[in-house]
């Protein structure tokens, strides 16, 4: 029996012209069960060539989790692939900005990855505003959202009614490509049975309540990765349907 079901769906949106999300979904084998591998990076909206720089650290993920991972499996020590994670996305940052100061152009992503083990462990590290929810009976965000206005309601300066109507919601504080220093956000925990976690870019919760997520998404009613696929799509259309203008991307993943 598998360990987990999976779904992902992406979409251009309104009115970009590209769309600058890449997403990952993988999974290995191993003697205890399925080891699942998932990451969402949306490249900056306001900056040229987004998608180069979401798909450069998508594909740097990836070739990490099918040749450094695969080479031990569920021997690594948590603090070692945190280490790994930070040295990989350091040398993927300062490819970027080399690449976009011989371009004359400035360019960046935001990346969200997170590995489960077979027994639900899972682990993972977080730049900018893409986010993941664990969902059972409630809905939880996990991530940090690394913006200006996310710092500015934490300080006490604004109330979460003044943020979402704040034109300075997409301003982030850290990505992968433009600075030289970032400081990821990094923590464990553990997907019970019957558990769905959903990764998600900002594009996708703009203008649907977590409470809507939460009644579309409720683990329970999702038995098939047909019925979580069609979920996910019904949700990006009805980001459209709302005005949604950025691209809008999701990934979820229930564990059996």
């Amino acid at each position: 029996m598998r360990d987990f079901l999976t779904a992902y769906h992406t979409d251009i949106g309104n009115t970009k012209k590209t769309n600058q999300d890449s997403l990952l979904v993988q999974c290995m084998e191993t003697e205890q069960g399925e080891v699942l591998f998932a990451a969402i990076c949306d490249g900056m909206g306001g900056m040229e060539k987004g998608e180069l720089a979401s798909a450069t650290v998508v594909l740097a993920l990836s070739d990490w989790f099918s040749k450094t991972f695969a080479a031990k499996r569920l021997a690594w020590e948590d603090k070692e692939i945190q280490q790994q994670w930070q040295e990989l996305l350091e040398k993927v940052n300062t490819k970027l900005i080399q690449y976009g100061g011989e371009k004359h152009i400035q360019l960046g992503t935001t990346v969200t990855a997170i590995l489960i083990y077979p027994s639900g462990k899972y682990l993972f590290l977080h730049i900018g505003d893409t986010r993941i929810y664990q969902l059972n009976n409630q809905i939880v965000q996990l991530t940090e959202d690394h913006t200006y206005i996310a710092r500015e309601v934490k300080k006490g300066n604004m109330t979460a009614a003044q943020a979402a109507a704040d034109s300075r919601r997409n301003v982030l504080l850290q990505c992968i490509g433009v600075n030289n220093y970032f400081e990821p956000q990094a923590a464990t925990g553990t997907l019970e049975r019957n558990d769905g976690l959903l990764l998600c870019s900002d594009g996708f919760r703009h203008v649907v309540a977590e409470a809507e997520l939460l009644e579309a998404l409720q683990p329970d009613k999702l038995c098939t990765e047909k019925d979580m696929k069609e979920e996910l799509m019904r949700l990006v259309e009805l980001n459209k349907q709302r005005q949604e203008t950025d691209n809008i991307s999701a990934i979820y993943i229930k564990k059996q």
